[in-house]
């Protein structure tokens, strides 16, 4: 009886060990996440203890435990393995990307349909010409009804994606866009740039789209940006502007108004092909803010 009470004790000791070690181990990873944002965006609720800090950071995820987490995270790492390198924290991103599930887990779409997204596509690219602020729920609405989900969440620190899509299943796509340049051309040519990965890309695969280095971006980004921005401006309307225009306010608001489209697009193509310095033509941008 003596040996069995010292056994025992001894096994409690070493559970409480083990129970000890995991809780200092789990608190770690926690420390990755930005759960002070969190709390302030009424994602979590404020822990009281490390144990609650954990304990509310699995539930964010949908997750038991840590372990799962991880398991979890490395299948959505493989899925995105043809996307290019960026600058962005693996945990941050994860719970940004969380935050695009939680969006969507929250609306009801019909099947996606590909001739209705691309009519939806039409009456968006129409859309532009109206503040952003003012046509976004518009948008989202034509979207949905084309069983793609459309999430603008508000960027996290250490984060430089500028939009994600990903098939949450084989007939709902979310295309989940940060917007933090702020400005109506971007925002507008990320959709764009998402939409197309959705027409012409694998329903396996994650495309997060960042700002890239020329030499680390793929053959599919490549495709999305060609697609995105011949959809926006036709490649037979584009070159002779592009050839023989002088790029002022009243010649790009003109070219703007013929093709139907915001002039600050025509300012952000410009400006990509180097055809305008960064710093001219802003004004015809439309700065984009938040809410609180």
């Amino acid at each position: 009886r003596v040996w069995l009470g010292i056994e025992a004790d001894y096994r409690l000791h070493r559970q409480r060990q083990v129970e000890k070690e995991k809780l200092a181990e789990s608190a770690e990873w926690a420390k990755r996440f930005p759960v002070s944002e969190l709390v302030k965006r009424g994602c979590i609720n404020r822990a009281t203890s490390k144990e609650d800090r954990v304990a509310n950071l699995l539930s964010f995820f949908g997750v038991a435990s840590v372990a799962a987490w991880r398991g979890k995270q490395d299948s959505v790492r493989v899925a995105y393995r043809h996307s290019p390198a960026f600058d962005s924290d693996e945990a941050v991103l994860a719970t940004w990307l969380r935050l695009g599930e939680l969006a969507a887990e929250q609306l009801e779409c019909p099947d996606y349909n590909e001739a209705r997204f691309k009519q939806a596509l039409a009456r968006i690219r129409a859309l532009t010409i109206t503040p952003a602020a003012e046509t976004i729920a518009e948008t989202q609405r034509l979207c949905q009804d084309s069983g793609v989900v459309l999430a603008i969440i508000k960027p996290l620190p250490k984060i430089a994606l500028s939009g994600v899509t990903r098939w949450l299943t084989p007939r709902k796509a979310l295309v989940q866009l940060s917007a933090r340049h702020q400005t109506d051309d971007h925002l507008w040519f990320s959709f764009f740039h998402e939409a197309a990965h959705i027409l012409l890309h694998s329903k396996k695969d994650i495309f997060l789209d960042a700002h890239k280095q020329p030499d680390k971006v793929t053959e599919d980004d490549t495709g999305a940006d060609q697609w995105a921005s011949n959809f926006l401006i036709p490649i037979e309307e584009w070159e002779p502007f592009a050839n023989y225009a002088v790029f002022n306010q009243g010649n790009v608001t003109r070219f703007a108004r013929e093709q139907g489209i915001a002039p600050g697009i025509v300012v952000g193509r410009l400006q990509h092909e180097r055809l305008a310095p960064w710093n001219r033509l802003n004004d015809l941008k439309r700065r984009l803010y938040w809410k609180e």
